[in-house]
């Protein structure tokens, strides 16, 4: 739509565009023009206020005029409020008229009402009169049957009079119910009473039958009393025979009690059973009675067993007896009333029956006994143990195999199978939890003095090695069973005690066996490798002019150790081991290498390099170690025969060249010339990379520099280190303050070398690899104190460490065949060989074989494939 000029300059215009209207009139030509426009305005104003002002009055003062509206609104409701007051009166004044019409007939309805009640009352009053009469009849009369159901009408029709007792009459009729309530079961109770006195209970049986019928309608407490009087009577006479303080009454009679209460029950059944209500159950509650007496009886002659002055305590066995013939016992009766029709009682009180069992109704008497049969297993369990240590390890009859266990583990195993389901059906309470912790006690004994016996025994040579395949094999099936058993006897024991069964530290116990029976086998390789160390220390490394593929005792030493790990490792079943095997005899080869390294000193450059060689040829031949494992009978026969061994596992080939790369900073170190000087204090700091004096010293002794020349290499030395993080040589390396490989070399003697008989190097150094310390102080071990320093191994906690030198020196050996000693040095043991174990089992789960080892479900067998074998 189109605006024009006019309708944008017009005042009264919607589209008044004051901007363009001032420019229209103020043009540069007109501004003289401002005067006239602005009194063109005022006037303009003034016109437009005396019409708003005329507009107003107008309305204001008008015919139509809002105030005359407001007005005549006001009235209208007025008169609406007078009308809706009118309608309200009206209404209420109709209510009152109806209120007036309507009284009469409330009051007819209200006088039908009463007169309803009262002729139904009046009604039942008559049918309670004549009812009560009848039953009075009926009562003297003994119709018990019509009584029955004259006494239920007679009660049910009492009910509806309760309200109106005040009434005189009322309470009279009240009374007369409750007399002839007591006196019908007075009388049930005399007729019952007469007949079994005078044995007319065949005569007489449809009227106590009928008898019964009342019994029920009078209630819970007439029925209740009848059955105790029955059962009274029925167990008085065993009550007289079996008294507690006569012999009949005796634990060695017991088995007289119950075929008693069996002929009873019989007598019961067949007389006896048909008279009362099934839904009584009367048979059950006799059962109960029965049980809770003998239960009463047991517990004071069992309490006077304990209190005799004779010193003549409860025999073990005849406890055992009795409880077991006990809960063979409450196992009938269980059996024989779980099938009855329970279900089909709805009273409240056969519902809290039900609840009841017989299981352990009888036997638990005998609980607070239990300790003593617990007693005798402990000592039981003592006297097997030295037995075990010196019966033959495997029956005569039987050949030895890679899968066999000791035959006294097996044994064991039984023994503890049969125990543990003995005390299981016993109790499961505090007693089957003594009785665990007597079984970890003689676990930890069998650990110690037989399997680690074994271990320790044996002489000069040491055990062979078949009975270290046995304690190995024995150690790892006892792992396995241990867990087993820890899980069984969760299961039997109570729910508030299960988190207080822990067998763990047991089965850690045996892993540290198996991990001693594991150095053992190491060691038997060890000693065949003596003469090819022997042969290293006689080489003159000192004067070594030129170097070759490798030294002559690397083929002697070689050779030693491909027979014996081909003799050991067709015999180890379970790959685990096998690899762990390997890998600590790696480890151990690796720490015989540096220790002779120092025996051979002074070493020469030419010589640091031959040994680098020799260490690289080494390496590559223990790469193969595992071939040996399940090799067939033919190559094992002979080894030397070049056979192609399938490729070794990665891990372990990366695990041997960690543990053999570890020689590598001190070969190379000594690889470099003393002179120049600073070449030699550089090289010792890249390789070595400590700060320690006494290790730099060590450098040179093993060089065989000059002492004249020590004094000028420690200055530079000094200097070097203080500045070697900052030079370029250095990389930014961080020097440590004692280096993990050269500081227990030579140590004790003040940085002189010694003669000989140095201890042990850290076999967790740069390489990482999974071994673990060396059961002894020096090297090689000798295998006359095997035993003895396995013991004093578990003892001093050496093979638990895992990083850092060595034990000290080996404490005194327990001797041939000998067991660990006393009590402090049995718990030392023990605690030392769960760290073992626990290191132990770490180490097998970081070489990838699968979940936690040994913990698989397997046949307590000496053979069975679960433990040993197709794995």
């Amino acid at each position: 739509m189109n605006i024009t000029l006019a309708d944008s300059l017009s005042l009264d215009s919607a589209e008044y565009d004051p901007i363009a209207h001032l420019n229209v009139l103020f043009s540069p030509s007109t501004v003289s023009s401002v005067g006239r426009v602005s009194s063109t305005l005022q006037l303009h104003k003034d016109e437009l206020s005396r019409s708003i002002t005329s507009l107003e009055t107008a309305q204001a003062y008008g015919p139509d005029s809002s105030l005359e509206r407001m007005q005549s609104a006001q009235a209208e409701l007025a008169e609406l409020f007078q009308r809706i007051e009118s309608v309200r009166s009206r209404a209420l004044q109709t209510e009152r008229d109806i209120t007036t019409m309507t009284a009469d007939i409330k009051r007819l309805d209200g006088t039908k009402r009463n007169l309803t009640l009262s002729m139904t009352a009046l009604k039942r009053l008559q049918m309670l009169t004549t009812a009560y009469e009848q039953l009075r009849v009926l009562a003297k009369t003994r119709q018990y049957r019509d009584c029955a159901g004259m006494l239920q009408a007679v009660l049910q029709l009492m009910r509806h009079f309760n309200s109106y007792r005040s009434i005189e009459q009322i309470a009279v009729l009240s009374r007369n119910v409750s007399e002839i309530q007591r006196e019908l079961l007075e009388q049930v109770c005399e007729d019952f009473e007469m007949a079994f006195a005078k044995a007319e209970v065949g005569s007489r049986r449809q009227v106590l039958v009928e008898a019964c019928l009342v019994m029920d309608a009078l209630g819970e407490t007439a029925k209740s009393r009848l059955v105790t009087w029955y059962v009274n009577t029925e167990l008085r006479e065993y009550r007289q025979v079996f008294r507690g303080n006569d012999e009949a009454g005796s634990l060695d009679n017991i088995g007289r009690r119950y075929a008693w209460f069996k002929r009873m029950l019989k007598t019961h059944e067949d007389e006896h059973a048909d008279i009362f209500p099934p839904h009584w159950r009367v048979n059950e509650t006799l059962a109960m009675a029965f049980c809770d007496g003998t239960r009463d009886d047991f517990k004071g002659i069992l309490e006077r067993s304990m209190r005799r002055a004779d010193g003549n305590k409860l025999d073990v066995n005849l406890l055992l007896n009795c409880l077991q013939e006990t809960m063979d016992f409450e196992q009938s009766l269980e059996r024989r009333f779980a099938s009855g029709p329970r279900a089909s009682i709805d009273t409240l009180s056969s519902a809290d029956d039900r609840l009841h069992t017989f299981n352990g109704s009888i036997s638990v008497a005998f609980e607070p006994y239990l300790s003593l049969w617990v007693e005798s297993q402990d000592r039981t369990l003592a006297a097997m143990i030295p037995r075990y240590r010196s019966q033959p390890l495997i029956p005569e009859d039987e050949e030895f195999t890679p899968q066999s266990v000791i035959h006294s583990a097996v044994e064991l195993a039984h023994f503890y199978k049969l125990t543990l389901s003995q005390c299981a059906k016993l109790s499961t309470g505090e007693r089957l939890f003594d009785l665990a912790k007597t079984l970890a006690k003689y676990l930890d004994e069998y650990a110690q003095q037989v399997l680690l016996g074994l271990l320790a025994r044996g002489g000069p040579t040491g055990p062979p090695i078949q009975e270290i395949i046995l304690v190995l094999n024995t150690a790892d099936f006892w792992h396995t069973s241990t867990n087993q058993l820890e899980e069984n006897i969760k299961k039997r024991i109570d729910p508030e005690m299960v988190s207080k069964v822990d067998l763990s530290s047991q089965a850690d116990s045996f892993m540290g066996v198996a991990k001693a029976a594991i150095l053992a086998l190491v060691n038997k390789v060890e000693v065949d490798c003596e003469g090819a160390w022997r042969e290293m220390k006689n080489t003159n490394w000192s004067r070594m002019e030129s170097v070759s593929d490798h030294s002559s005792y690397v083929g002697e030493l070689l050779r030693s150790v491909n027979e014996r790990v081909a003799e050991i490792l067709p015999l180890v079943v379970k790959p685990q081991y096998a690899t762990t095997f390997c890998d600590n005899l790696v480890e151990h080869m690796a720490t015989g290498y540096i220790q002779n390294i120092v025996q051979c000193r002074p070493v020469c450059e030419t010589g640091a390099e031959q040994m680098l060689l020799d260490k690289y040829v080494l390496t590559k031949s223990f790469e193969n170690l595992l071939s040996y494992h399940n090799k067939p009978t033919a190559a094992i026969s002979s080894p030397s025969t070049p056979t192609a061994p399938p490729p070794p596992p990665a891990g372990f080939v990366r695990r041997v060249n960690q543990a053999m790369t570890r020689i590598d900073p001190l070969l190379k170190t000594l690889q470099v010339r003393p002179s120049p000087p600073e070449g030699l204090v550089q090289a010792y700091l890249i390789h070595i990379g400590d700060r320690s004096d006494t290790n730099f010293k060590k450098i040179l002794e093993l060089k065989g520099v000059r002492r004249q020349d020590h004094s000028h290499l420690m200055e530079l030395f000094a200097i070097h280190r203080e500045s070697f993080g900052s030079i370029s040589g250095g990389g930014g390396k961080q020097l440590v303050q004692n280096s993990p490989l050269l500081t227990p070399l030579m140590a004790g003697n003040s940085g002189v070398l010694g003669s000989g008989s140095s201890t042990g190097v850290n076999p967790g150094g740069p390489g990482g690899g999974p071994g673990l310390q060396r059961m002894g102080t020096g090297f090689p071990l000798d295998a006359a104190s095997l035993g003895e320093k396995l013991l004093n191994a578990a003892r001093d906690g050496v093979l638990e460490r895992v990083q850092g030198g060595p034990s000290g020196g080996a404490g005194p050996g327990t001797g041939e065949g000998a067991a660990p000693g006393g009590g402090a040095d049995k718990a030392t043991i023990n605690d030392n060989l769960k760290n073992i174990g626990k290191f132990f089992r770490r180490d097998i789960g970081g070489l990838g074989l699968g979940a936690r080892f040994g913990s698989g479900k397997r046949d307590v067998t000496p053979t069975g494939t679960g433990g040993h074998g197709g794995e």
